[in-house]
């Protein structure tokens, strides 16, 4: 049977008619994100869940699951291949392993960008690329653009980092992805891999001298009771999270019904992303105030890294396995 386009002003009401409602139970949605009831990617799938469910009038039924209460981020993209989750809001890292193309953002070119060449890239023909990468390997739907994280950098337990020297020889933990862990070696770390949920724990036993994560996420977690007393704040990377719906669960669904998920999450995503830029905001306030030492290192030295990074990039595309296209796009994307 063909749907008919429908307009944003007309989706939601229709969807609520009589003539599309279930007479069977409500579809169940559920939402797995690792982080803590406090962080903005867990602030924002709530609010999403709630919208999704008022949309549709009752006919889906929302439950999130936060702080990897049914898998983390390394291995939710399992679990929606597996149909055992509807949805996640994995961190790109989470995907890297599956698609690696989805590390463009690691590669040096983008190395302490601004924001706007980070949207610009993701939100462009790269992002788009990329998207087309995910649902045909992966054979699941990406929802819309992606969610912002935020800056990642340095953070250190015992040892002041006022220069990226300083990294010299540290242990490092990072949340995945070969980029992360080459970025570490290339300045002379030691790479660690270690699930966010189980972080402050190995930090308070020294499992590790520091990790690479945003501010926001430094005081979701409360690492300055962790050890965590220095940040080198390079903004190395700017992060995203991608909202992925399992591919089972996504043909099972109505047109009505996927129009609307796809409706709420578009017309919601400018104000998490805006939420999520004000939370690094108070999140840095907030280690400031808890004692930690954050250092921003001069551009003349992010500048130099870039530039000595930049060598190794064709090597380092295929190294990852990303797609070349998508690197060539990235590079004409930044401008």
């Amino acid at each position: 049977m063909l749907h008919r386009p429908m307009t944003r002003r007309t989706l939601v009401a229709a969807l609520a008619a009589p003539s599309v409602l279930r007479a069977a139970e409500p579809i169940r949605l559920r939402v797995s994100v690792e982080t803590p009831p406090t962080h903005g990617r867990t602030i924002s799938a709530a609010d999403f869940c709630r919208k999704v469910q008022k949309a549709s009038n009752g006919t889906i039924k929302t439950e999130l699951f936060d702080s990897g209460q049914l898998f983390t981020d390394l291995t939710v993209v399992t679990a929606l291949v597996q149909n055992q989750v509807e949805m996640s809001i994995p961190g790109t890292w989470g995907l890297a392993g599956f698609v690696p193309s989805v590390d463009v953002s690691q590669l040096p070119v983008m190395y302490a960008r601004p924001v706007e060449v980070a949207h610009r890239v993701i939100d462009g023909k790269t992002g788009q690329m990329i998207n087309a990468e995910i649902a045909a390997k992966l054979r699941m739907r990406v929802l819309g653009r992606w969610l912002d994280l935020g800056f990642e950098n340095w953070y250190g337990t015992t040892k002041k980092l006022i220069s990226l020297d300083d990294l010299k020889d540290l242990k490092i933990r990072n949340s995945g992805g070969a980029g992360k862990a080459w970025r570490t070696r290339f300045l002379g770390a030691i790479p660690n891999t270690t699930p966010m949920p189980n972080v402050a724990l190995a930090l308070s036993q020294g499992t590790f001298d520091g990790l690479i994560t945003t501010n926001e996420t430094a005081a979701a977690g409360s690492l300055w009771e962790s050890r965590v007393h220095y940040v080198l704040e390079d903004h190395q990377t700017f992060s995203f999270y991608v909202p992925l719906i399992a591919g089972a669960f996504w043909q099972g669904l109505s047109a009505d019904h996927q129009a609307l998920l796809s409706e709420v999450w578009d017309s919601s995503l400018a104000g998490y992303r805006a939420n999520m830029a004000a939370a690094q905001v108070t999140a840095r306030q907030k280690l400031t105030a808890h004692g930690m030492v954050i250092t921003v290192p001069d551009t003349a030295q992010t500048d130099a890294v870039r530039t000595r990074m930049l060598a190794q990039q064709d090597g380092l595309v295929k190294q990852w396995r990303i797609t070349p296209a998508i690197a060539t796009q990235a590079l004409t994307d930044v401008g």
